[in-house]
């Protein structure tokens, strides 16, 4: 299952979180360290004090005394040092567990961001045919009338009809007009630029787009997909319609054009003019 934005956010903290408590456990170490080594000059001290004690020939009558509560504070010095360094490697190892799981943690949460990336981009592309889907194709070809216009560079919209998919499908069944479909989409994903957008917008209609071209350019690109569908034994056929960017248009006007184009090249009577309506936005 996909993480959701707010679950990766928690991930990021979470090991965010971790690496802030590891690197506060490296500087509990590092006093510890530090107070350890305090200790262990003090008890050097001390049995450099001891040594003198037992120098003295006995000349203070405390002597004695002196040097066995110095002898204890020594051990007890060095006991206490031990402890410190005890507890310095064991905030280590801690800071080095924790460093190990925030690594985790990051390594999880770039997988479930490319994971949501990609079910994202593939939420945007039709399953049969591999073309854009039509909400999120549109918005790709108003991109490019942007890009077209701030370049100064042409674009043509093709409106590409896929002929007699619904008596293939009444005739044959629908499997076989989803194999007509996909050797349509094929061939034009074979004859198009990889950059140039296909979308389908209908059950049996695309819309291509594609930049710094003429007309007669996108048309003979056309004619090589409707030569390569004429020459497989399993047949199909489509018919198009193109339309030149002009500086006034919007979107909708460029498909209107495109599809005029498509009824005018078919010699059709009308009715596809539903297409239209159905692309509504």
């Amino acid at each position: 299952m996909t993480q959701t934005n707010g679950q990766t956010d928690r991930q990021l903290a979470d090991f965010a979180a971790r690496e802030a408590l590891a690197s506060s456990r490296d500087r509990a170490g590092s006093r510890r360290d530090y107070e350890a080594a305090l200790r262990d000059r003090l008890a050097e001290a001390a049995d450099a004090q001891i040594s003198e004690l037992a120098l003295s020939d006995g000349l203070a009558t405390d002597m004695p005394a002196s040097r066995d509560a110095l002898v204890v504070r020594v051990a007890r010095d060095r006991e206490r040092a031990a402890a410190d360094r005890a507890g310095a490697a064991e905030q280590r190892a801690a800071a080095a567990r924790d460093r190990e799981q925030a690594a985790i943690d990051r390594q999880l949460a770039a997988a479930d961001r490319e994971q949501a990336a990609a079910e994202l981009a593939a939420a945007g592309v039709d399953d049969l045919t591999g073309a854009l889907r039509r909400g999120v194709g549109l918005t790709a070809v108003e991109r490019e009338i942007a890009r077209a216009r701030r370049t100064e560079q042409p674009l043509v919209l093709a409106f590409v009809d896929v002929d007699g998919l619904k008596l293939v499908n009444d005739s044959q069944g629908h499997l076989a007009g989803d194999r007509l479909l996909q050797r349509v989409a094929d061939a034009i994903s074979t004859h198009l630029r990889p950059y140039d957008i296909t979308v389908r917008i209908g059950g049996d209609e695309f819309l291509c787009s594609l930049q710094g071209v003429t007309t007669d350019d996108v048309r003979e690109r056309l004619g090589q997909v409707a030569a390569a569908l004429a020459a497989d034994r399993a047949g199909g056929s489509i018919s198009f319609g193109l339309a030149d960017l002009h500086p006034e248009d919007s979107l909708d006007d460029l498909i209107g054009r495109a599809d005029a184009a498509l009824l005018a090249a078919r010699g059709a009577d009308g009715s596809r003019s539903r297409s239209l309506r159905r692309l509504g936005r």
